[in-house]
């Protein structure tokens, strides 16, 4: 697929940058579509550019428009490369063991999410068996930090000053579309989760969806991803809330073991590749 070549009436470089900055809009707004008026507004472009590009883009099946609303989504070619970018970062691999135990314990789904920008996307859903399940959080969709389970548990292992530059990056749609969560009522759970240690949603999104979740953490420090439960209302007592946390946090150390291992044996390998390259260069 020539995407390139699509786009030659615009120039080079920059056609490039525009067409993979609409496409990350698109990706954005993974669950509920966007116009193109959107897009014309969020990206700065005019209307006439906006559509070659996006045209371009669903040549290449990047991006699909649904035909009665005339919305855009990601495309086909879009979910292919994101899965084989999921084996090569391998999170959702070392995962994998541990949504299936939570989803088998517990009988309801689990979730692995991760940080893209301000955002929080969900990489993948393990149904439970429960019959009565919630619906709210499918794998492609995404919420600024701090709306749901998962995304609230990563925003509260963020440093205070990243939590304030994500809270006022996202003020806009959070007022907007989330109005039951403005950044002030983030921030109010973002105390509450550190204090308990995991990330609570009585049913703010949906009425009759909770979650609870757990973030993930890299050797260093660093916020890697969150696993979560979601369930109905009357699943979400007090008292399974706990247990629920409990398994949460034993895969949480399970997963995290693994990322430790991997950025061990990366960076074992840094030394040993630098030591191949300097004796090439001196032979």
């Amino acid at each position: 697929m020539d995407l390139w070549g699509n786009m030659s009436e615009l120039s080079g470089s920059q056609s490039v940058d525009r067409a993979l900055g609409l496409l990350s809009m698109v990706g954005r707004h993974a669950d509920r579509g966007v116009s193109l008026s959107e897009l014309v507004e969020e990206s700065g472009l005019n209307k006439p550019t906006t559509r070659r590009l996006l045209l371009a883009l669903m040549r290449a099946r990047m991006v699909e428009q649904d035909e009665e609303s005339r919305r855009y989504y990601l495309g086909e070619e879009a979910y292919v490369l994101g899965s084989l970018a999921s084996r090569r970062f391998g999170l959702l691999q070392m995962a994998m063991e541990s949504l299936i135990r939570l989803s088998r314990k517990t009988e309801d789904s689990s979730f692995l999410s991760v940080r893209r920008d301000t955002y929080s996307v969900c990489l993948y859903r393990e149904e439970g068996t429960y019959p009565v399940r919630t619906h709210a959080l499918q794998a492609g969709f995404e919420h600024p930090l701090g709306v749901g389970a998962g995304s609230l548990a990563m925003l509260a292992s963020l440093p205070d000053d990243e939590v304030d530059a994500v809270l006022a990056a996202n003020e806009t749609v959070l007022r907007t579309q989330y109005p039951m969560l403005p950044p002030e009522r983030i921030r109010e759970d973002v105390r509450t989760t550190r204090e308990k240690g995991y990330s609570l949603n009585p049913g703010l999104i949906f009425a009759n969806s909770w979650g609870v979740g757990v973030a993930l953490r890299t050797p260093d420090g660093g916020v890697a991803g969150a696993l979560s439960i979601a369930a109905i209302d009357s699943r979400m007592q007090e008292a399974r809330q706990a247990e629920l946390v409990s398994y949460l946090t034993q895969e949480a150390r399970r997963v995290e073991e693994k990322l430790a291992g991997m950025f061990a044996s990366r960076n074992q390998q840094r030394p040993e590749a630098a030591a191949r390259t300097q004796s090439r260069r001196m032979k």
